[in-house]
């Protein structure tokens, strides 16, 4: 089985820059979709960013232009960099293996955005 060890989250200021990584341990992580997804309070999952096996990159509306989502499969790993962070942004952020309905997920990150 899969797992998955988020990374990199932490307090921010709004207006700043964070950095999430990802590293897959487990599986054939150069043959599978990854992303980022984030859970605020109160409120649904929902995707940020992903990105397939061929290197193809997709993001959320609300955060579009803002960050860059990026794999290392010589070490089953992706990041995350995301910069401009909003108050908004302060949520779980978790990490997932081959898709959202039979993946496999991370316990999450923290990031929370603040002056």
């Amino acid at each position: 089985q899969v797992q998955l060890m988020e990374s990199g989250g932490g307090l921010v200021q709004p207006g700043g820059s964070l950095r999430l990584s990802c590293t897959a341990s487990g599986g054939i992580f150069s043959a599978y979709a990854m992303a980022w997804y984030r859970q605020a309070p109160g409120k649904q999952r929902e995707l940020v960013a992903g990105i397939t096996a061929s290197g193809t990159t997709t993001y959320g509306s609300s955060v579009k232009g803002r960050l860059t989502i990026s794999r290392n499969d010589a070490r089953d790993t992706i990041h995350l960099q995301k910069n401009s962070l909003k108050p908004e942004e302060t949520a779980i952020y978790y990490c997932n293996y081959g898709g959202a309905d039979t993946g496999s997920w991370g316990q999450g990150t923290q990031v929370a955005v603040s002056a």
